[in-house]
């Protein structure tokens, strides 16, 4: 419901914010009646939420932490989410090799009560303790659909190949895989449908309280501004949220995130099947090693304190080092920095809780309001992809008050966009998908579903043959995917396209992604031409 404000109209929701948190925030919003814009200063997802490790997780590590709440809510979540978007997200198996030099990475609580208790033990994990975490990791979030831990023989298992013979045992544990960016582009959508309107690189110059509602002055990249009002604001602005808290709505606030840097390398492919590894170090510290967009393999992540702006975020050559270092005490072929073709980092905007390392910081999310000078506003610290959609309905929970006409809770195992099949359907949409378009190959197709699901069908529309798709530009991106791309999923550049719409920059020279850049920018001048003559 929309009220008038002099001339203007007051929405019911405004946020700051185009991540996960924000996206999904708008989505759910939006799906329950009311009227909701969302603000992005870049690109959907440009920031931490295309940086993660792509994994829908409980969070195994923090159970030593004794998060259980956290972990609860992150193992339920996994199924809830994979039944919502089979295309994007999908059952992965862990390995997690044992060795008897596996220690705890700080003084955790349980660390500190198994000194207590058994000090001989020197900080170890024992494998009677693993073997406890993971059987509470299988049971305390209610699993139905994904299988449970099992040991493995890694001298007879085909997990123990790549490894070091060293390493007799292991751990086999189920967690999910999920892209991280088109999930927030997926949510973004889906708002958007549901009658939110998405303004991406747009940025929130000021918001201040005006007469019982918010006023918000935003400019778009071409430095037109405009003001919206709205009874409630989310700042959900992920490593900047306590920037905009003091310097775009000008706050005092004794509350600020920990900058936390998470940096992973990908790597030519190191092993042939299609389980993930869990690798523990003598530090303490935990990485994985995941197959990757095929021909690829993720190594992360590190767990850096970050000074400076979030965007300077890089993965610097000291953590290149320790990942490949890390890897390279598991694997029987060291990994160097030969093997890299890629890095990415991210920070992640943690709760300052005052934990002593960054790795003891909190995971789990926090939610402020503030509502005592009028129109509420609710800032977003913190929070884990995984939780997403939780963090969105305890967020509108909090607001539930000054939005009387909030609907009821609906997000649970709602499809989104292309998600419309079952949990084990892939396959056969795959192959549905080759014969009614016998140009595609399986790698084609594969690609295809896995990014828009049942939507690759619309994409492709008519098409009897590859050239009915246009321009090729290299790794079977064609012009009608990036108009679809342009005009459905608020892709404004190449990297847009080719780094967070998907991942074909690891396929593509600079001169094809120059080309594509170059399509891009002509078809846009050419659209808001066309536009403006109407």
């Amino acid at each position: 419901m929309e009220t008038g404000h002099g001339r203007k109209t007051a929405l019911d929701l405004f946020i700051i914010g185009g991540g996960i948190n924000g996206c999904g925030i708008a989505r759910d919003a939006a799906g329950r009646g009311l009227s909701v814009a969302l603000a992005e200063m870049n690109d959907l997802a440009s920031a931490t939420s295309s940086a993660s490790t792509k994994l829908f997780h409980g969070g195994l590590r923090y159970l030593e932490y004794f998060e259980v709440r956290l972990v609860r809510e992150a193992l339920v979540e996994r199924e809830t989410l994979l039944a919502a978007m089979p295309h994007i997200s999908w059952p992965m198996r862990f390995v997690l090799p044992f060795h008897r030099d596996m220690r705890f990475e700080s003084e955790t609580p349980t660390s500190r009560l198994l000194s207590a208790v058994m000090p001989w033990m020197k900080r170890r994990r024992p494998a009677w303790l693993i073997r406890l975490g993971l059987f509470i990791y299988d049971h305390l979030g209610g699993r139905k659909v994904l299988p449970a831990t099992q040991t493995l023989d890694l001298t007879t298992d085909p997990a123990g190949a790549p490894l070091q013979e060293r390493f007799a045992k292991a751990f086999e544990y189920s967690d999910c895989w999920v892209e991280d960016s088109r999930l927030v582009v997926l949510n973004a959508r889906d708002a958007e449908r549901l009658g939110a309107r998405i303004m991406t690189r747009t940025r929130v110059v000021s918001a201040e309280r005006d007469d019982g509602l918010w006023a918000i002055t935003t400019r778009d990249e071409k430095g037109a501004t405009d003001t919206h009002y709205a009874k409630a604001l989310i700042n959900a602005g992920g490593p900047w949220v306590e920037d905009v808290v003091r310097n775009t709505v000008r706050l005092n606030t004794t509350e600020g995130v920990r900058l936390v840097r998470g940096s992973h390398i990908v790597t030519k492919r190191l092993y042939d099947h299609d389980k993930c590894y869990f690798f523990q170090g003598e530090d303490g510290r935990i990485i994985f090693a995941i197959p990757y967009e095929t021909d690829f393999t993720l190594i992360g992540t590190t767990d850096q304190e970050h000074h400076g702006a979030p965007h300077d975020a890089v993965c610097t050559p000291e953590e290149q080092d320790y990942l490949t270092a890390f890897a390279s005490r598991y694997f029987k072929t060291p990994v160097t920095r030969d093997d890299i073709v890629w890095t990415y980092s991210g920070v992640r905007p943690l709760y300052d809780d005052g934990a002593k390392s960054a790795t003891a910081a909190t995971r789990d999310y926090v939610l402020s309001l503030d509502d005592a000078s009028g129109a509420p506003l609710l800032n977003v610290f913190g929070g884990k992809i995984t939780t997403y959609r939780r963090l969105a309905e305890s967020a509108l929970a909090r607001l539930t008050h000054h939005l009387p006409q909030m609907r009821d809770t609906w997000t649970a195992r709602a499809p989104l966009p292309g998600g419309d099949f079952p949990i084990d359907g892939f396959d056969t949409l795959v192959g549905q998908l080759k014969t009614d378009y016998p140009f595609l190959d399986e790698r084609w197709a594969r690609r295809l579903i896995r990014a828009y699901g049942t939507d690759a069908r619309t994409l492709l529309g008519d098409a009897k043959r590859a050239g009915d798709l246009g321009t090729d530009f290299g790794a079977t991106l064609t012009e009608a995917e990036i108009g679809w791309l342009i005009e459905m999923e608020y892709a404004r550049t190449a990297d847009d396209v080719v780094w967070r719409r998907s991942k074909l920059g690891l396929r593509l020279s600079a001169d094809q992604i120059a080309a594509i850049d170059a399509f891009m920018q002509a078809r846009q001048g050419l659209d808001n031409t066309a536009m403006a003559g109407r």
